[in-house]
């Protein structure tokens, strides 16, 4: 009887058989336009490109480019780097993107945490201020588009898998932190510093007594109005007759507001004599063409940091990509992503910027504005070339603390609090990745967080693949349904002991289902009978079908059979090209309830109240 399947000589079911052949050459077949459309989607939107959407998209453009001028300073202040490398790494990678990006809507630039993280690695080879820090924040680009391209020709976009939910949600959670109490200084004139959070309070508060009020007068009203612009603006802007367009795009121009009106506050008060920082002096003109280092020592300290910059920046950058593709029932390529991103790395590096990825506020707004492709980045682009050539010059009395405050209210709205608690109800080992992320990146840095909470992240994912779930399973009455016997009333026999296994069998877990069945078996001396029910088993490999045969050779030394129900298809395959079904001293069952029908009547004694069950219905 070994190596039966539903009392057939042999063990193939009907979910074995074959399927029929694929049309062609059975590959999907590639984008309209042919392969070089797959690895250029501007080819392929590019075809029905006509006035209405030149139009959508150059609103979309001008809203987008007035909400990038601030931030892009900003934000190259955050990675320590000159305020006009911002514009810079705002021009040409937006170029790259539109070319070779799959999102229609996806605003691709500077952000909050690629610039930190810019600052932490770039801080650990050289000083803040000297030409090899800029070095190092053009070789970081280069190395993040050389390596965010090679996964997407190599279609290894999966890897960033690696990277949970809960441990990117902890680690933007706090780099929103880090961020923030790294502008509290330029907001109030203190000069502090720190590589953790710990040093930056400890630094702020050995500075409360040098504040200077000035730029703490100008931080806070440029910080008050910029939260204000967020929710307030539109609303107010309608109430005075505006309609609700042209209300959202004035809104939309909220930091530039904050910026006119604290430069004009500088210049009315003569604020630079008491104290106030300044902007000063940036560079007039479009990007120059600019090498990343060649040097093999420099690259080895920073291709670390730039796998981290990749990979967060890509996982940062295709969650907003998705999220707003969907909401037009569109889609996006994930490895095209790739190379969308590392050409406009490598595009940023080689026009003198630093890594970019795509910003989830910009891309919302590009999104809201009636972006209908990625030209509307491309015209960004533009705008803020424009910028570079001819507005430069009257940002020189710009104060640091109004690109300080721009950066606060951009960063708080990545904390997210609300985050933690869930986590804590749903799942314990998640929330225990969560708060390991957010309490290394606070303590050890950026670095130092993310690799901590994947480290976390694959060990509770290993330990929870070393712990799999199986039940006790038994039939609801008049069903042919198997539950769990601790969640529900269901019919069982005591000679018949049905094992559910709810996890694949792997090097993981196999010893530990071995020792499952016969701590089991051996509460139960009546037995005669084990069915284990693979229904959720995907792949048995080596280590878990080296378990099967113990338990296989275990039971039957104590003349307990041994059956299978539910096999999968393609695992069956596998299980027929070795001795283990023939060896088996049970049958492999097509489903679970045939199975304990069958062996529900084999009770090895006429006494047994079989005529009661069959009686009941219950066999």
């Amino acid at each position: 009887m070994a190596g039966e399947a539903e009392g057939n000589a042999h063990p193939v079911t009907d979910t074995q058989a074959p399927r029929p052949a694929p049309s062609g050459n059975g590959t999907k077949p590639p984008p309209r336009g042919g392969a070089i459309a797959r690895y250029f989607p501007i080819l392929e939107w590019g075809r029905s490109y006509n006035g209405d959407t030149l139009t959508s998209d150059m609103v979309a453009a001008l809203i987008v480019t007035i909400m990038l001028i601030p931030q892009s300073l900003a934000y190259a202040l955050l990675a320590g780097l000159p305020p006009v490398v911002g514009l810079y790494a705002s021009i040409l990678p937006l170029v790259a993107y539109a070319i070779f990006g799959t999102s229609r809507t996806l605003a691709v630039g500077p952000v909050a945490v690629i610039s930190l993280m810019t600052a932490s690695a770039a801080g650990a080879v050289a000083a803040q201020g000297t030409a090899q820090y800029l070095e190092a924040a053009i070789t970081l680009a280069a190395l993040s588009g050389v390596m965010l391209a090679v996964l997407g020709l190599l279609r290894l976009g999966f890897l960033a898998n690696l990277l949970s939910h809960p441990v990117i949600s902890g680690f933007i959670t706090a780099s929103g932190v880090l961020i923030a109490t790294s502008q509290l200084g330029h907001l109030t004139g203190i000069r502090a510093g720190g590589d953790n959070w710990p040093e930056m309070l400890g630094a702020l508060a050995d500075g409360l007594g040098r504040t200077n009020f000035w730029t703490l007068a100008v931080g806070l009203f440029a910080t008050l109005f910029l939260f204000w612009v967020r929710k307030g603006a539109k609303p107010a802007l309608i109430a005075a007759g505006l309609k609700p367009r042209a209300a959202d795009i004035a809104a939309k121009a909220g930091p530039i507001v904050a910026v006119a009106l604290t430069i004009l506050a500088v210049l009315a008060f003569g604020l630079e004599s008491k104290g106030v920082k300044l902007v000063g002096a940036i560079p007039q003109g479009l990007p120059p063409f600019a090498l990343p280092s060649p040097d093999l020592a420099l690259i080895e300290k920073l291709w670390v940091p730039a796998l981290l910059i990749s990979t967060i920046g890509f996982v940062e950058s295709v969650s907003v990509a998705q999220t707003l593709a969907a909401k037009r029932r569109q889609r996006i390529a994930p490895d095209q992503e790739l190379i969308g991103l590392g050409a406009a790395n490598l595009a940023s590096a080689f026009s003198g910027g630093y890594p970019v990825t795509g910003g989830f506020a910009r891309s919302v707004v590009n999104f809201d504005a009636g972006a209908q492709t990625p030209a509307a980045g491309a015209y960004t682009a533009a705008g803020i070339a424009l910028a570079s050539l001819f507005l430069t010059p009257l940002l020189f009395h710009l104060p640091v603390a109004t690109l300080a405050a721009t950066i606060i209210v951009a960063v708080l709205s990545l904390v997210d609090l609300k985050t933690p608690g869930r986590l804590w109800r749903y799942a314990k080992a998640d929330f225990a990745a969560h708060a390991a992320t957010i309490g290394t990146t606070l303590i050890a840095g950026v670095e130092m967080g993310v690799i901590a909470g994947v480290a976390v992240g694959l060990l509770l994912y290993l330990w929870r693949a070393s712990r799999p779930h199986a039940a006790i399973v038994g039939r609801v009455p008049e069903t042919e349904h198997f539950r769990n016997v601790e969640r529900h009333k269901v019919f069982t026999v005591p000679h018949v002991l049905s094992i559910r296994i709810d996890e694949s069998l792997t090097n993981l877990n196999a010893r530990w289902l071995e020792e499952y069945v016969l701590e089991r078996v051996a509460e139960r001396p009546e037995l005669r009978h084990v069915i284990l029910m693979c229904s959720a088993v995907n792949e048995i490999d080596a280590s878990g079908l080296e378990s099967l045969e113990a338990i296989n050779h275990r039971l039957g030394d104590g003349g307990i059979g041994l059956h299978l129900s539910e096999v999968k298809g393609p695992v069956m395959d596998r299980l027929g090209r070795t001795h283990f079904v023939e060896q088996l001293n049970g049958k492999v069952y097509l489903s679970q309830n045939r199975a304990f029908t069958e062996l529900a009547l084999d009770t090895g004694a006429p006494t047994d109240p079989v005529d009661h069950y069959l009686a009941r219905g219950l066999i």
